[in-house]
């Protein structure tokens, strides 16, 4: 199978997992004018989780991330991954992103 399969599995999964888990169906998605997205946004007050989903940590490009957070600047990154087992943070020019397994990613937005 393809990794661009893989991926597009994934995302479908980690929001079949969210919603099945959690029994919430608030989540969002966004993209702007210049094709930036970000596979999902939950939405608790006046905060926005951007969460996206990619079957593996390596080459993970924030440019959507950074341009989602230059227009709602409140809230937290995630990004869940099928490989990493131990959640860290890593900083791209500002922007603070989680790298989080399924799992924790649960139980972070439960």
């Amino acid at each position: 199978m393809r990794d661009e399969d893989r991926g597009l599995l994934w995302e479908h999964y980690v929001l079949n997992e969210y919603i099945g888990r959690l029994q919430k169906r608030t989540v969002r998605y966004w993209r702007d004018k210049r094709g930036h997205e970000v596979d999902f946004v939950i939405v608790k007050g006046d905060k926005l989780t951007a969460i996206e989903c990619k079957w593996r940590a390596d080459g993970f490009d924030p440019r959507n991330l950074r341009a989602f957070r230059n227009a709602y600047p409140a809230g937290d990154n995630f990004v869940v991954t099928s490989d990493t087992e131990r959640s860290y943070v890593r900083d791209d020019r500002g922007v603070r992103l989680r790298f989080v397994g399924l799992a924790e990613l649960i139980r972070r937005l439960a």
